[in-house]
């Protein structure tokens, strides 16, 4: 099973491909580690973030997205932006999309902790949400309490 985690921040979509084949999970070489929108964005750019998406999807044959889940209003409520590169996420064909709640990635990781420090992974620092999202996604069922 192949999917890939998106922290959405700001105007930025923050991804990590993970793979899990076998008892075994792989960090895929991926020649995007982030997408953006202009913070001005209008359709065509949604247009393009979603078209970019897709074939990011087809290229690395993803099975799923796993988005992290953010508060639509208090103190760390998501933006506009953040809401629309979501939608698009969610619009896109032949990919289940899951959003996965901050609560259940943290209970995912309490249960399943990462055994490997972030700078052995060779992900970028930014991309560290974005790799726990996925990687509390393939372990909350598989190894369960």
């Amino acid at each position: 099973m192949r999917v890939i985690g998106v922290e959405l921040s700001g105007n930025d979509a923050n991804i990590c491909l993970l793979s899990l084949a076998e008892e075994v999970f792989q960090i895929p070489d991926c020649h995007t580690r982030k997408l953006s929108l202009p913070k001005n964005a209008i359709a065509k750019d949604l247009c393009y973030f979603h078209k970019t998406f897709a074939q990011l999807v087809q290229d690395y044959k993803i099975d799923q997205i796993v988005i992290r889940q953010r508060p639509m209003k208090g103190k760390f409520a998501g933006g506009a932006i953040g809401f629309k590169m979501e939608a698009a996420l969610e619009l896109l064909d032949d990919v289940e999309v899951i959003v996965l709640s901050p609560t259940a990635i943290k209970e995912s990781l309490k249960r399943n902790p990462v055994l490997v420090p972030m700078p052995d992974t060779g992900l970028k620092m930014f991309q560290e949400v974005a790799f726990n999202t996925a990687y509390a996604y393939l372990m909350k069922d598989k190894y369960a309490l």
